[in-house]
């Protein structure tokens, strides 16, 4: 198998007792790091209504990434299109492959990044309906093609540039894979929200991909939360953070939890216990050695050679840390000038 390529996804956590500008200069930071570290993206997400995720713009946050960094590519993961108008999003990636030629991935969902109040306030013609969705993807294309019109003349999203952004389609199901397929997109596994995801939906996505300019042929990757320490009981206690903060998502808060502390003595539930075993599948935790042997064995199951890890941690130091242990492991820097 290929050498396996890694990837970060950020969120711009708010850590207890820090503040969202302390949150947004620790992913810039974290870009940086993940540079000198050889790891290939880092991608930016997109929430909204939350005191805990700074993360609410990733096409305003990416040109200061991309402004700090020199050779990784810089991304979107994603920009939940429904939120918005395709065409102001064609023109914002447009500045940005204006800007930086070459690095800029666009990846789309259609998931709200919130609640379905906060999306509808976003957009309020969202109909949250598939059609609407794949609808806004094929203007997408006719805006970054320069072939959208009306019958009163051409529609141009400026600035006009010669390359387009890669665009990759964030999916967790069969649906979304066939939609990745169809547009002859990227596609970017989200096995970091559903657990359960199966490599079908890459069986899908190849069995139907219909190639296209920037991808001639189908490409997939998948998205894991990782979670990688020295010792076995610093991973677990990294772990305990993770399964609380996502049984808050799940219950609809996405404000602050509590301290480091706090949560290490918090005990879980039955019912708690049950839900972590059934989100299992989201995390990889442990040691370089064994997150390595389950990264590896993940991408021989999904027939990837690319993997974006996302690392949800409350202390900075335990999350920098876990990222330049998994590129350690990996050998990343080997090759990389």
């Amino acid at each position: 198998m290929q050498k396996i390529k890694l990837g970060i996804l950020d969120q711009s956590i708010v850590h207890h007792g820090k503040t969202a500008r302390e949150a947004l200069q620790e992913t810039i930071a974290t870009a940086k790091l993940a540079e000198q570290l050889g790891y290939s993206r880092f991608w930016v997400s997109e929430h909204h209504n939350s005191t805990f995720i700074a993360g609410t713009a990733p096409e305003v946050m990416m040109v200061k990434l991309a402004d700090e960094t020199k050779r990784i590519r810089i991304g979107s993961g994603g920009i939940m299109l429904p939120n918005h108008s395709a065409f102001k999003m064609a023109e914002n990636f447009r500045t940005l492959e204006a800007l930086f030629p070459g690095r800029i991935d666009m990846g789309i969902g259609r998931a709200p990044g919130g609640d379905r109040i906060t999306a509808a306030i976003l957009n309020p013609s969202n109909t949250f309906s598939e059609e609407s969705y794949i609808r806004q993807l094929e203007h997408l294309q006719h805006f970054f093609s320069d072939t959208a019109g009306t019958q009163h003349g051409p529609v141009i999203a400026a600035p006009q540039v010669s390359s387009v952004p890669e665009q990759w389609i964030l999916s967790s199901s069969g649906g979304s894979s066939l939609i990745a397929a169809r547009f002859g997109a990227g596609l970017a596994v989200a096995n970091f929200i559903n657990g359960t995801v199966q490599p079908e939906v890459v069986e899908i996505y190849i069995n139907n991909f219909q190639p296209s300019p920037q991808f001639p042929r189908p490409k997939a990757l998948i998205a894991i939360g990782v979670l990688c320490a020295a010792t076995e009981e610093k991973a677990r206690d990294m772990r305990k953070f993770i399964d609380f903060v996502h049984l808050q998502f799940e219950k609809g808060n996405f404000q602050h939890f509590g301290d480091y502390d706090s949560i290490r003595k918090y005990q879980f539930s039955p019912a708690e216990t049950e839900r972590i075993q059934q989100n299992s599948g989201r995390i990889v935790s442990g040691t370089p050695d064994y997150i390595k042997e389950k990264l590896t064995a993940l991408a021989g199951q999904f027939d990837v050679d690319e993997i974006i890890v996302t690392t949800m941690a409350d202390r900075s130091d335990d999350r920098r840390h876990s990222f330049e242990l998994l590129a350690e492991a990996f050998e990343l820097n080997i090759g990389n000038s």
